[in-house]
């Protein structure tokens, strides 16, 4: 099964298409570095990854790229737009910082979900850390301990488990140094339905 694809894999894969498509053969490594604007290490690497996730195939020739779109399931992908950051942590000022979309099967996210950047460490134990991408599925509402994106009055958000008690409502922490926020009123914006970790290299 074909995995997630990062933003610059997923321009990597899409220099690849689109030149195939317009040349009928298929992109050298240097081809593939000015297309993308990239070094001939970050290429092979990133070519490496499709590999491994099962988008392409490589026979080490000059231009042995294999698109494998044959073996996946396009009916089954869904684009998800990175809008911004979350705060796991300190409630942040709510603005959306758009990036380029991520293509994910829709059994980690639904049409219209959206990923938010994660940061802070306040959500360490329910394993979300500083960096990850959370996925998105927009509702008004959850229920009690789920986790979700809170916007707070003044216009801040952030990520925590939300619990509705008698007379207020708890932002709790997945980190046992980190104490509960207590607001009368907050909107939910969605609740967490993935994560998704970026591996730094």
């Amino acid at each position: 099964m074909e995995q997630p694809l990062t933003p610059k894999q997923k321009r990597v894969l899409d220099a690849i298409r689109t030149y195939s498509k317009f040349r009928g053969y298929m992109p050298s490594i240097r081809d593939l570095t000015k297309l993308t604007k990239s070094a001939i290490g970050t290429v092979h690497d990133h070519l490496a990854t499709l590999k491994r996730k099962g988008w392409i195939r490589v026979d080490g020739t000059a231009r042995g790229i294999q698109l494998l779109e044959d073996t996946i399931d396009r009916g089954n992908l869904v684009s998800v737009p990175v809008v911004g950051a979350i705060a796991a942590g300190s409630p942040i000022e709510a603005i959306q910082i758009p990036e380029d979309p991520l293509t994910l099967p829709k059994s980690a996210a639904r049409p219209g979900a959206f990923a938010l950047k994660v940061r802070g460490d306040s959500m360490i134990d329910d394993h979300i850390m500083d960096g990850d991408l959370v996925i998105i599925k927009p509702q008004p509402v959850v229920n009690n301990g789920e986790i979700a994106v809170a916007l707070l009055e003044d216009n801040t958000a952030t990520l925590k488990r939300v619990y509705k008690e008698k007379a207020r409502i708890r932002l709790q922490p997945a980190n046992a140094s980190m104490k509960p926020i207590f607001v009368k009123r907050l909107k939910i914006q969605g609740k967490v339905t993935a994560i998704l970790r970026l591996h730094k290299r």
